[in-house]
């Protein structure tokens, strides 16, 4: 979100709320509304009241951690659950910046979200600032398109997306 790493940041607890404004072509504005919900199970009680709006769900797992790899279905069950195929599923692997510790492949991320239907995969590294602003502006691109009105060409369209995370170390740090 701020271009920035914390080695200190904290795991989130219950759901965290941020506000991120994109600027893309043709002078088109999207903001967008990000649900970081924590992944571990005692706050999944949570989850199901912020899914119910999103239009995106991005879920995340740890590329150095086969078991955070292996809740994925069961969180992309609980989005499809609420909201139906009305949501689009971003599957994002975190972490990429310890490939040396890799435990999940890429190809076998793509694979899954071939068949889970999902949108898109992308790995990423918060702390290396790795395709964080890649993920964010495909994200925005996949969006429906804005009206063909004039007057809505620049208006600025709030979108909310849920991300979650079944990292149990703080996570998606944004």
């Amino acid at each position: 979100m701020y271009d920035t790493f914390d080695d200190q940041y904290a795991a989130t607890i219950g759901i965290d709320f941020l506000s991120k404004t994109m600027y893309l072509e043709d002078n088109k504005t999207v903001r967008l509304q990000l649900w970081d919900t924590a992944g571990q199970e005692r706050f999944r009680s949570l989850i199901p009241s912020y899914i119910r709006d999103s239009h995106v769900a991005v879920v995340c797992y740890d590329i150095t951690s086969k078991k955070s790899f292996a809740s994925l279905e069961k969180w992309v069950n609980d989005v499809r659950m609420e909201r139906g195929d009305d949501v689009l599923v971003v599957i994002v692997g975190n972490k990429s910046d310890l490939g040396a510790k890799r435990q999940v492949t890429a190809e076998e991320a793509e694979n899954f979200c071939r068949l889970i239907q999902g949108k898109f995969f992308i790995e990423t590294s918060t702390k290396a600032n790795h395709n964080v602003k890649l993920l964010f502006r495909r994200i925005a691109l996949c969006l429906p398109e804005f009206s063909e009105a004039t007057e809505a060409e620049n208006r600025l369209e709030t979108v909310e997306v849920h991300i979650e995370n079944t990292q149990d170390n703080g996570g998606l740090c944004c």
